[in-house]
């Protein structure tokens, strides 16, 4: 068995809503893509530049997050490679597209983040319901610290 890494981590915003289909079998399929921006340098300037990646979201996470993903929504994406081929008009073709295995909500279309709290879905079988009770969203005050903090 090899060793191989096939991890991707990704911060962009949405080009466009997401658009949630199901498989014949009954399996939702959310779909959407993310743009990503890096500043090179050009001689004396610098440019901007955009890089655009597909992304699919299987089962209930894709279910529970897909109304949330609108166009323009800063969000973070773990997630794998993987390469889709087919055959089209005799011609051999493939698709390199990211399966997201958590997907967190960022900010909204202007970075805002006094929207909703940001929330983190995860594709693995014991927490696909909704929101990641394991991320790092506290929002409560120091009251709610214990007074015998060593430090």
């Amino acid at each position: 068995m090899a060793n191989d890494i096939n991890q991707v981590t990704l911060v962009g915003r949405l080009t466009r809503d997401a658009e949630l289909k199901y498989t014949g079998g009954g399996t939702a399929v959310c779909k959407f893509s993310i743009a990503l921006n890096r500043s090179r340098k050009n001689g004396d300037q610098w440019q901007e530049e955009a890089h655009f990646f597909d992304i699919v979201v299987w089962g209930r996470q894709g279910e529970a997050i897909h109304q949330y993903l609108t166009k323009g929504k800063q969000i973070a994406v773990q997630g794998e490679l993987r390469q889709n081929r087919w055959e089209k008009d005799g011609q051999q073709r493939s698709k390199v597209e990211i399966t997201a295995q958590n997907v967190q909500l960022l900010g909204g279309p202007s970075g805002n983040r006094n929207e909703a709290p940001a929330s983190s879905y995860n594709s693995r079988p014991d927490t696909q319901h909704g929101p990641n009770e394991n991320s790092n969203n506290f929002s409560g005050g120091p009251e709610q610290f214990e007074d015998d903090i060593p430090f």
